[in-house]
């Protein structure tokens, strides 16, 4: 397996100055992406209306999934850019196109105002979305490992998928918040936008902030020759099959537990949406917390056994879980099973950043991490939500869509054992 070595930790800037920078770049971008999640049921009544309730929002968490079929494309459009004219580069074009997607969304009118077009131009707009949110991971996480101090990259690199719940939390937040201020009639007459809206200040925010972080020198040191797709074609075939598996947890993890559950407490259980939000935010203020933790313990016992271990206990605890959630459907229950739920996925995820980085060395760093973690995404965690309502809708069966958690867990138990069995140096 390939190490980040010391030269590759040392950057022009600080490492805390660019630890700062980049994850609360990453919330900011990430919190464009997420919102619309969080706002599926509202979408699904204004932009995509049917005469059956479970079509309509099945249309709905569709477009949620549609958003991530662009990005695989990001992936590679940007992750050559970074690896060949910089991660800087590549990291304010990414935001700079969310930001756009982001406030375009809130600007389109509904169904009844447009018709077909209204769902069409929330699909475009999710498209962009998921070309910005492809291009956007493998950068960021080459920045912070190779700006990373020796023995530091698990630590640092957790703090992508910090930003990621941090930005989980901010939407959840904030949709909460104006679900429980304004009415019902309001939140589907225009609240719903606000949060949309709220790209127009992210947006230059985000921009100042990533213009004061320069490339890491490994990089501007490493440059690859050809072109990165060749390399990683040729040379590391293996360390993206080993990323992509290790990715399908995290992704699972992220999407099931932080944007479908709520979904499933408000539509299945027939709690409030700000009930649901709220407890979703205490559950991913406690995974903000416990993902630098993870990362930092992966520096100090090695990464591998703390995945292997958070992965078998979701596998264990997410039908006995879901199964308490079903027969307690209260606030109470609910925020037990997302803190739980928070603290196993945390413990997965926070090291996962670097294990998947450390597979790949600088000069198709960004390429090759973003192609395994996006690809993984749009396979596997992008369509979680739609799949875990399917399963409900075609079933019957309220627990079924634990099964797609289990089968997912599975699949990345494999990769990692694999990936234990074949490298000669054991995990980082």
């Amino acid at each position: 397996m390939n190490s980040i070595n010391s030269s590759q930790r040392k950057g022009h800037a600080r490492p805390r100055h660019v630890l700062l920078a980049v994850t609360f770049g990453n919330m900011l971008e990430w919190y464009d992406f997420a919102v619309y999640g969080f706002l599926t049921p509202v979408i699904a009544k204004i932009i995509f209306p049917a005469v059956d309730s479970t079509a309509s929002l099945l249309l709905s968490v569709g477009a949620f999934g549609v958003g991530f079929l662009t990005r695989p494309v990001g992936a590679l459009v940007f992750g050559v850019l970074a690896d060949r004219k910089g991660r800087k580069l590549a990291l304010l074009l990414t935001f700079g196109l969310m930001g756009i997607a982001t406030f375009a969304i809130g600007l389109i009118p509904p169904f009844a105002s447009i018709g077909v077009a209204a769902p069409l131009l929330v699909v475009l707009a999710r498209l962009l979305q998921g070309l910005a949110t492809g291009g956007a991971v493998g950068g960021a996480i080459a920045m912070l490992t190779e700006h990373a101090p020796p023995g530091r990259a698990g630590f640092f690199a957790s703090w992508q998928a910090a930003g990621q719940a941090g930005a989980l939390l901010l939407g959840a937040v904030g949709v909460a918040t104006i679900s429980a201020i304004v009415s019902p009639e309001q939140l589907n007459a225009w609240g719903w936008r606000i949060p949309f809206f709220a790209s127009a200040v992210i947006l230059p925010l985000g921009l100042y902030i990533r213009r004061r972080v320069d490339d890491p020198e490994a990089f501007v040191r490493q440059r690859p020759a050809s072109s990165p797709l060749k390399l990683l074609w040729r040379t590391h075939r293996t360390a993206v099959a080993r990323g992509f598996g290790i990715t399908i947890i995290w992704t699972v993890s992220t999407y099931f537990f932080f944007v479908y559950v709520p979904l499933y407490a408000h539509t299945v259980l027939k709690l409030s949406m700000s009930t649901t939000l709220f407890t979703n935010s205490l559950a991913l203020a406690l995974m903000l917390g416990v993902s630098p933790l993870a990362g930092h313990l992966s520096d100090r016992f090695g990464r591998y056994s703390l995945m292997i271990a958070a992965a078998l206990g979701i596998v264990l605890l997410i039908r006995p879980g879901f199964g308490f959630l079903l027969n307690h459907p209260h606030a109470a229950a609910l925020a037990i099973f997302q803190a739980v739920s928070a603290v196993l996925a945390a413990l997965f995820i926070g090291p996962a950043p670097a294990a998947i980085a450390e597979l790949f060395p600088s000069g198709v760093r960004s390429s090759g991490v973003g192609i395994a973690y996006n690809f993984s995404v749009t396979l596997f965690g992008g369509f979680a939500p739609l799949i875990a309502t399917g399963l409900i809708a075609r079933t019957g069966n309220p627990l079924s869509p634990t099964w797609y958690v289990m089968f997912a867990c599975g699949l990345s138990l494999l990769a990692l054992l694999l990936t234990l069995r074949t490298s000669s140096r054991g995990p980082c």
